[in-house]
């Protein structure tokens, strides 16, 4: 159990813009490791940051933490059009990430809001808090062995690798149903799951479902996806939270054809695209030189859990 002076120490680096982007992260993942209303209040005062992958990141880990004390900070966020759409986006998924249905009515209301990509997750939210709801949690294909709360549950068993691919490929279905289809696949793991699952990466229509192909990609980190995230990360005209999703999924699988293509984008156009691969390199420093393992949160892969880093 850390103490609060500990808390606070860390707390204050990740809300000190003078750090190092990547130093700012390890504090947040070992806040979001640590837990509490502490931990809950320093990572609130990340989003008056001006790192949109930072704020990202914020509102990824509050959902993970599953902590209803970070409903308000994440309704804030949330109803905050000044901030990134991805940041947004987050926010509406961690609520969600969350459960409670107290929310119901919020991600309603802003399951038609303007900017596409949020109100497609607060649609896929509401329909994860209503699958809870009916009693869901008994159909899953496989079990999850990922330490991650995902915005919808894997679907039902007994349907082939093909029949999963084909559902995730139609765009006809409602996005649930094709992000249901997307966790079974990754729940299998096999090289052919890994394949269908990067066919979605060329998937027209949705990027926030590109994006969440690249984010599974980086929790199965099976090298037979690397040619389509590369293609991801270096599509002209990609939207930049399918290109940063892609360098994490990149950085999480960790060969040298990934590093060569982290290496090229680290000074991306694109702020966010440039700074994920900042920090995913940063990662496999870390990773490889036996110092410190992230946790599921960056990079959003299966992991060890540090008390401290």
């Amino acid at each position: 159990m850390a103490s609060p002076e500990q808390v606070c120490a860390v707390g204050q680096i990740l809300v000190d813009p003078q750090r190092a982007l990547t130093e700012r992260f390890r504090a947040l993942f070992t806040l979001k490791n640590l837990g509490g209303p502490d931990a809950i209040t320093w990572i609130s005062r990340g989003f008056s940051d001006d790192s949109a992958l930072l704020k990202h990141e914020l509102a990824y880990c509050l959902g993970q933490m599953q902590d209803r004390d970070a409903i308000p900070v994440l309704t804030r966020v949330l109803r905050d059009r000044e901030q990134d759409a991805m940041v947004r986006h987050e926010a509406g998924e961690a609520l969600g990430a969350i459960g409670d249905p107290s929310v119901l009515d919020l991600l309603r209301e802003f399951s038609t809001d303007p900017v596409v990509e949020v109100a497609e997750t607060c649609q896929l939210a509401v329909r994860r808090l209503e699958w809870l709801q009916s009693g869901g949690g008994d159909d899953d294909d496989g079990g999850d062995t990922y330490a991650s709360v995902d915005p919808a549950p894997p679907a039902a068993g007994g349907r082939s690798t093909a029949e999963l691919r084909a559902a995730l490929l139609d765009e006809a279905l409602p996005l649930f149903e094709r992000y249901r289809a997307m966790f079974a696949l990754r729940n299998r793991g096999s090289e052919e799951a890994a394949l269908a699952l990067a066919d979605g990466l060329r998937s027209g229509g949705s990027a926030l479902f590109r994006h969440e192909v690249g984010y599974v990609l980086g929790q199965l980190r099976h090298p037979a996806a690397v040619p389509a995230l590369r293609a991801a990360l270096e599509r002209p005209g990609e939207s930049a939270m399918v290109r940063h999703e892609a360098a994490e999924a990149l950085g999480a699988i960790g060969r040298g054809e990934c590093l060569e293509a982290l290496r090229r984008h680290r000074g991306d156009g694109e702020r966010v695209v440039k700074e994920s691969c900042q920090v995913a390199l940063d990662m496999l420093e870390y990773e490889n030189s036996g110092q410190f393992q992230y946790a599921d949160g960056l990079l959003r892969v299966q992991g060890s859990n540090p008390e401290v880093h």
